[in-house]
This record gives C-alpha cells, structure tokens and sequence, in this order.
C-alpha cells in the first residue's frame, strides 16, 4: 500500500468540510500527460490507500504483460482513530490510515500501449474499487 516514508506532522488538522468548495472542480491533474488514456474523477470522495492499491491491481491484471500505468493520486494525509470502546477526551488518536481528497476532473490513473477496449475494460473494473464516479478520457479529449 502507499504511504508517505516521512511526514512532517504526524497528525493533521481537519480542515473545512464546505459542501460547495468540495464539489468545485479541481484546477490540477485535470489533463491525461502520460499516457494515452486516463480515468478522471466526476465525484468527490477521500480515497484510502488501500483502495488505490486494489485498483492498480485490477487493472495490471486486467492489461497483462503488456501497457503500462501511472498512478496520478498519492495519499499523503494521515487520518487518526482512537481505539474502540474509549471515553471522550484524552487527546486525539493515533494515525490510522492515509487518504488523498479526490475532486471533480482529477485524473486517478493513466495507461499506455494496449487498445481502447482494453483500456475501457481496465477502468470499468478499477472504478467499482473506488468510492468515487469516474469517467474514461483519452489524451486528445482532456488536451482540447
């Protein structure tokens, strides 16, 4: 799974949670740069690690041998969790897992050399192991 080697602050702050400002779309990643075909985000959601890991594994099984992938997202931001069945106060809990806030227009990940159906196959499944809506774009759609 990804996860940051070092961070900085081991626990973050949480942060605004204004409806509108997470539905804006997001102004970067927004273009397929690497590959040929990408998978671009249409809902906002925060995506675990985990959940990044069992989508690049889908879709490397799905391609096979051949093509190649590009994980556009990292998780970066800690959430923390107090154990189960623990009173209030006492402090925050400890980091329990990364996410990356995904916004509308991000592209999550982008393939390279297998065809267009394959590609579509690929993303169709990865998108059932992501919390969020998705979309296929290719390089000429996003670049225009």
């Amino acid at each position: 799974m990804l996860f940051p080697k070092k961070v900085k602050h081991r626990k973050w702050q949480v942060g605004r949670k204004h409806p509108e400002k997470l539905q804006r779309p997001d102004t970067r990643g927004i273009t397929v740069s690497f590959g040929a075909y990408g998978l671009k985000a249409t809902s906002q959601s925060r995506v675990r690690s985990n959940q990044i890991e069992a989508a690049r594994r889908v879709i490397s099984r799905t391609l096979g041998k051949t093509g190649k992938i590009w994980i556009r997202i990292f998780p970066d931001k800690p959430i923390t969790k107090k154990p189960a069945e623990v009173g209030m106060g006492k402090g925050k809990g400890d980091p329990d897992h990364f996410v990356f806030e995904v916004r509308p227009g991000r592209v999550l990940f982008e393939i390279d050399g297998v065809s267009e159906d394959v590609a579509r196959e690929a993303f169709r499944k990865a998108t059932a192991k992501l919390p969020i809506k998705a979309r296929f774009v290719t390089r000429e759609e996003t670049t225009a």
